[in-house]
């Protein structure tokens, strides 16, 4: 028997009845999203490699899988996919290490 664990891929099916607790802002939440992801000053090309990188920034399971969907679909291949995916690792890892320089300034405030 397999292990279960929280993400469960058949539940990004579920993610429209987000609106089942909270109609009102469910409806509003989603309209805003599908504003969001329309073609503008970006491609939907575009901003699927962006929502791609961003899912893996903050660790989404259920994002990465509908991003990688989205963004086959909208016809980014597997290379700009994993481009996409270290500029988010740099920008994260640039993030915390960036973090850094407030550990130092306190570490020699105490120091003095």
């Amino acid at each position: 028997m397999a292990d279960k664990t929280y993400f469960n891929p058949e539940d990004l099916k579920k993610f429209g009845n987000i609106t089942e607790f909270q109609k009102e802002m469910g409806e509003k939440f989603f309209s805003w999203y599908g504003e969001v992801f329309k073609e503008g000053a970006l491609t939907e090309r575009e901003k699927a490699l962006i929502a791609l990188a961003v899912a893996h920034a903050v660790a989404c399971p259920y994002c990465i899988d509908a991003y990688s969907s989205t963004c086959l679909k909208k016809g980014a291949d597997e290379e700009q996919m994993m481009e996409a995916v270290h500029v988010a690792a740099a920008i994260k890892g640039g993030a915390t290490l960036v973090n850094g320089v407030q550990m130092m300034n306190h570490v020699k405030k105490l120091s003095m």
